[in-house]
């Protein structure tokens, strides 16, 4: 419903877009596209638009996001993180992917290409694929971990509006480990931590975070935006690299 109301996160997106230098290419781990034991990208020369969801109006079932894709960026890719890699030229681009982009690039120019998140591997690991894919980002890649810090849906309808205590609970102590580099504090979780059990819930939208903060490198600034909890969900984005980039957004 971000993409066709107006609201102060799309309109984010929006001007990050506008400030960021163009990539030649675009690599964006979505959580909208689950696998088990095996990492896939999408190699296809087009990937098509999916409209991943139910009962919704029809705009966002009008939205296409022709942006090409990448053969040569997927097996790149491919390359880095190692045996587990799939490449699939038949998958497209679901709303993980250009729900988060439309705003940024509206053109859908760049070369793109998706990533899925590997269910079976733990927090750490996901991190660690991240690390091996740093690489692109001296290639002019833009990576992208597309999701939510706080993404349970079986409690939005009831908690719409607020800002239940474990949500701010989890987005505080989500936010300092971002902005302190305590990165175990990111990928482990103790079994009684219920915030962390709430907001995370089955995982799946937490996990794309912790790609791009296993790309980050020493020399980066780290800031974030967007940083707002509505009930149940959070938009709260993260940025490595040029921190200027977000002030005042």
């Amino acid at each position: 419903m971000t993409m066709i109301t107006e609201n102060a996160e799309c309109r984010g997106m929006e001007e990050l877009g506008r400030r960021l230098q163009r990539p030649d290419a675009i690599l964006a781990i979505t959580a909208h596209w689950e696998t088990r034991g095996e990492t896939r990208l999408t190699s296809g020369a087009a990937p098509h638009t999916i409209h991943d969801f139910r009962g919704f109006p029809q705009e966002l079932y009008d939205m296409r996001y022709a942006a090409p894709g990448s053969p040569d960026l997927a097996r790149r890719a491919a390359e880095l993180i190692g045996k587990t890699a799939v490449l699939d030229d038949d998958h497209g681009f679901d709303h993980g992917v250009w729900g988060t982009l439309m705003p940024m690039f509206p053109d859908a120019e760049i070369p793109l290409v998706a990533m899925s998140v590997d269910m079976t591997l733990d927090g750490e690991e996901h991190r660690r694929i991240g690390e091996r894919l740093a690489p692109l980002r001296d290639e002019n890649v833009l990576i992208v971990g597309s999701g939510n810090v706080i993404h349970n849906l079986a409690l939005w309808r009831e908690a719409k509006g607020t800002m239940p205590d474990w949500a701010v609970d989890f987005r505080r102590r989500t936010n300092t480990a971002l902005l302190e580099r305590q990165d175990a504090a990111l990928t482990r979780f103790a079994p009684d931590d219920k915030a962390a059990q709430i907001a995370i819930n089955s995982g799946e939208h937490y996990l794309p975070l912790l790609y791009p903060l296993g790309t980050r490198q020493p020399e980066d600034d780290v800031a974030q935006f967007n940083d707002t909890i509505d009930g149940a969900l959070s938009m709260t984005s993260v940025i490595w690299g040029d921190a200027a980039l977000v002030e005042g957004l």
